[in-house]
């Protein structure tokens, strides 16, 4: 369940800096000097309606698996999460802030920024798109490199876990929404 950040979290994220140059590079070219990756999936479960709402309401990123505590319920520009991978209390901290929000007839989606304390530097857009043939489909995009010693030092290990949350991710919006 997504808990609510407390005020001064809020205030604390919201004037942190991000922790790269290139804000808002998902929506467009991605920074050389970045690993990039984007990766798609067909819906086949959940229509353009139910995972736009799942993205937006944070529920992708429960239920890939991590602890969300968020400025709010939806994700609006300028909002901030602070996301834990593995146990609540030592896990795995992923501070970020919202920098772009989509919002279209046909595509619903939100692009956030790292802040001091995420274990990489960049930028990860998710994106719901309607397809012409009724469907739709998930984009996951991301430049990003280690910006904590265990990231760098994780190597492989590093990318081979953003690898697998990006595959979360994008299962995860397939889901149907409860009710």
């Amino acid at each position: 369940m997504v808990t609510r950040l407390p005020d001064d979290a809020v205030a604390g994220l919201r004037a942190a800096p991000l922790t790269y140059a290139d804000v808002g590079a998902t929506m467009g070219a991605a920074p050389p000097s970045y690993r990039t990756f984007t990766r798609t999936r067909l819906l086949e479960h959940a229509s353009f309606e139910q995972a736009a709402e799942a993205l937006m309401t944070w529920q992708v990123h429960e239920r890939a698996g991590l602890h969300v505590a968020a400025s709010g319920p939806r994700v609006g520009q300028d909002a901030v999460v602070e996301m834990r991978l593995g146990p609540r209390v030592g896990g795995i901290r992923i501070p970020c802030r919202v920098v772009h929000v989509i919002d279209e007839p046909d595509a619903t989606g939100f692009a956030y920024g790292t802040l001091p304390g995420h274990p990489e530097s960049g930028e990860e857009r998710f994106e719901v798109r309607r397809r012409s043939d009724g469907g739709a489909a998930i984009t996951v995009a991301a430049f990003s490199r280690p910006a904590t010693l265990l990231a760098r030092a994780g190597g492989p290990l590093t990318r081979a876990v953003q690898a697998r949350m990006t595959q979360r991710y994008l299962r995860a919006a397939d889901l149907m929404s409860p009710g």
